[in-house]
């Protein structure tokens, strides 16, 4: 299914990107789910799945973790599916992604459908990334909040809800209307009748996540191993006291491990490569040789990029679920990095190197790309 968005980006950007929330009536004219209800709940029995069911009765919530082995007992009434990094497991949902591709690929996470039945819903909460929630098959009310300070409170220790608050979008959602909520503005969604909704959620690391992921790279590299020093130490009369000069001395040092561009971006592109989720990897049996992937392609067989496979380049380093991929040929690069299928003429003289070859190869034995046949 080819999705087209009916949306000025310039506008959106401008206007409303990570500013105010908005919703877009129609953004998806006649808009038909990739999904069906029954399918989604068989993706939440699965074990690599990443599913929760939330219900609520007179004020009491419950979550419970897939994967789930029946849904016999729940009513009509009060209750969520919701699935995450759909677009990993089902290649129809998604080509929803594609039509948000206007913004940065290093930005986008991954697709979070939800079945609702009606008053189904997960409380009001509120975000730290940017989402897009597309309406599917069903009606649900969507209320939006002004972005003010917050507490949060937990009704189950596995949900994160705020207070009531006053709505600033107060709309039913019909198929095809996107609502786009930037982060910290508080919303609540509820279903009138059994609903679809799909969430195209962004990533926004946080200073804390990359502080850690960094320090990872330097250990297992063994970076870092220049050692503070003074030459130039002076007498103090308070031998407890550490001075101001050797403070900045010492964060000085941290600075300048960070300051070294290769590393940085060595490994900024392992991290933003890797998926939060995990993927559908099936290599193929029996592996492919090289000369196989050769014919087949200069046979005009396309191939697929994984669903939730993260290929992003950084410079001119290609990485693939966090490791880099080395080829000197950045054309071929950049048409892995940039189409979901790649055929021959894309990879241009590339195909001829055999050390290319080898590395393509090692990418599809690896189930990272795969022909249709």
């Amino acid at each position: 299914m080819d999705y087209q968005l009916d949306l000025d980006w310039n506008d959106f950007l401008q206007r409303y990107w990570q500013k105010r929330p908005v919703i877009i009536k129609r953004g998806f004219n006649n808009f038909i789910d990739p999904i069906s209800p029954d399918e989604l709940a068989g993706l939440a029995m699965e074990n690599e799945v990443d599913s929760r069911l939330v219900s609520h009765q007179e004020g009491h919530w419950q979550v419970a973790h897939g994967p789930f082995d029946s849904y016999d007992h729940l009513g009509e009434n009060n209750w969520s599916l919701l699935v995450q990094a759909v677009d990993h497991w089902h290649e129809a949902s998604s080509a929803l992604m594609l039509p948000f591709r206007k913004l940065p690929d290093w930005r986008m996470d991954d697709l979070m459908i939800s079945f609702s039945v009606p008053c189904g819903g997960v409380g009001p909460h509120l975000d730290q990334y940017d989402v897009f929630i597309i309406q599917g098959t069903g009606r649900r009310r969507w209320r939006v909040g002004e972005k003010v300070p917050m507490k949060q409170h937990s009704p189950h220790p596995d949900l994160l809800q705020v207070a009531p608050f006053d709505a600033i979008i107060d709309e039913v959602m019909e198929p095809g209307d996107i609502l786009y909520i930037p982060p910290g503005f508080p919303h609540e969604g509820y279903s009138l009748e059994n609903s679809l909704n799909y969430s195209v959620g962004f990533r926004a690391p946080n200073c804390r996540e990359l502080v850690s992921g960094f320090a990872d790279y330097v250990l297992a590299r063994e970076l870092g191993s220049h050692r503070y020093s003074d030459p130039d130490i002076t007498l103090r009369d308070a031998p407890a006291r550490i001075l101001p000069n050797e403070v900045d001395g010492l964060r000085q040092m941290m600075l300048d491990l960070v300051q070294q561009p290769e590393h940085f971006q060595n490994w900024f592109g392992e991290f933003i490569s890797q998926s939060r989720h995990e993927l559908d990897i099936a290599p193929p049996e029996p592996p492919y040789q090289a000369g196989e992937i050769y014919q087949l392609l200069q046979q005009g067989e396309p191939l697929q990029r994984l669903g939730g496979l993260r290929v992003l380049r950084v410079g001119d380093q290609c990485f693939v679920n966090g490791e880099l991929i080395e080829t000197e040929h950045l054309q071929a690069a950049d048409a892995l990095c940039n189409h979901f299928t790649v055929q021959a003429e894309m990879l241009g003289e590339a195909i001829d190197d055999p050390s290319f070859l080898a590395l393509l190869t090692e990418l599809i034995n690896s189930g990272y790309w795969y022909f249709n046949n």
